[in-house]
């Protein structure tokens, strides 16, 4: 029997409880939540996607979002059984839940645990509440720790994330910090230098000169601190924000990184298949009607040339520490590396240490991970 194709399936959750300001999802901010549709909305437009894509092996399932650990855990463990109907599972199928530390309660991830799901990925941020609450978070340092408490309890499998490289964060409270989280013992770690996104409230504070992020130096003298003492813990960098001990690397975004096929399901949520890019509504009504209407939540649906999609797994495949599998990314883009990057500046790059580049794999040193997005810039054509 051949192997069947690879599939990721992300579950998009948009309701939260609190407005944040560095997303753009405030809209959808909810008190109540009419569950039995909700599921009944996620079912269908999940059977949509499996007509499409029969025959498939899945090897993940994602549920993120707003704060899906608000889910019912009965309507979660009804998508996990219809994922199963659809599709084969990997015996080994990775099962996420992502999960905000002021709704992590102890009853409902036993339930969560029961309806399948492996692992866990909390969104702690911070190890310090002056700067949860710079970051507009609702919980605290101690609920975000009885929260991973109550993770580790429950899941075998445990990440949590957090934001660093802050304003005013000094070299010293980064790892102190740092080192605080290592030593609660998970398998991965999150590690995302801060950004400021458009449209949002850390967008306007920036612009009018309230919010002052830490020079290039500072930055970079972050990054390289992070890289070693992640690695000394045997949580060395997969990604360049992402660590993990051998073997717990999150098999979701590898098949978002390694440029696999996923589909998106719920409002707002994106997919890749079939060399087509997917994108549903994302006000939670519009996505409501447009399945009423239409039998999916579907806004865009839009077929992917080949160069548009080698660029795709040129961004995506290089921020991995093992790189660009060549003869993977052909025959995903229909298009060779060499084709897609300029070749000239491959060259530069490897005689100033920032790629390493052979005939079966393009992968950046660790001189060029904190320069990424440069790099990418000059590779591409």
């Amino acid at each position: 029997m051949p192997d069947l194709e690879p599939l990721a399936v992300y579950i998009h959750w948009p309701f939260c409880v609190s407005k944040c300001p560095y997303c753009d999802f405030n809209s959808h901010v909810r008190a109540t939540i009419d569950e039995a549709g909700w599921r009944d909305a996620l079912l269908a437009d999940l059977a949509f996607e499996a007509a499409l894509l029969p025959g498939r092996r899945v090897t993940s399932i994602f549920f993120g979002g707003g704060t899906p650990s608000l889910m019912d855990p009965a309507t979660t463990g009804a998508v996990i059984d219809a994922v199963a109907r659809h599709w084969s599972l990997d015996a080994d199928c990775e099962i996420t839940l992502e999960a905000n530390p002021n709704s992590v309660e102890a009853a409902r991830f036993a339930g969560y645990a029961r309806a399948g799901f492996g692992r866990v990925s909390l969104g702690l941020q911070a190890l310090d509440d002056a700067a949860l609450k710079q970051l507009g978070r609702a919980h605290s340092v101690r609920e975000g720790l009885a929260a991973l408490d109550i993770a580790q309890a429950h899941f075998g499998r445990v990440s949590f994330d957090l934001i660093y490289d802050r304003p005013g964060q000094t070299r010293a409270a980064w790892e102190a910090e740092l080192a605080r989280a290592l030593g609660f013992g998970t398998e991965h770690l999150s590690l995302y230098q801060l950004t400021i996104e458009p449209s949002t409230a850390f967008a306007r504070l920036h612009a009018d000169g309230k919010l002052v992020l830490p020079d290039a130096d500072t930055s970079a003298d972050l990054f390289e601190l992070t890289q070693a003492m992640t690695a000394a813990a045997g949580l060395p960098a997969y990604e360049v924000s992402n660590h993990a001990r051998p073997g717990a690397a999150s098999r979701h975004n590898l098949a978002y990184w390694r440029y696999d096929d996923y589909i998106g399901v719920g409002p707002g949520a994106h997919g890749r298949r079939l060399a087509t890019a997917t994108e549903r509504h994302k006000k939670p009504e519009n996505w409501i009607s447009a399945l009423a209407a239409t039998g999916s939540g579907l806004n865009v649906e839009a077929p992917l040339d080949a160069e548009t999609r080698a660029t795709e797994a040129l961004l995506m495949g290089l921020r991995l520490a093992h790189g660009i599998d060549a003869a993977h990314f052909a025959a995903r883009t229909g298009r060779t590396l060499e084709a897609t990057i300029d070749t000239a500046a491959r060259d530069r790059l490897v005689a100033q240490g920032m790629i390493e580049a052979r005939t079966d794999r393009l992968q950046l040193t660790p001189q060029g991970r904190p320069v990424v997005n440069a790099v990418l810039a000059a590779l591409h054509r």
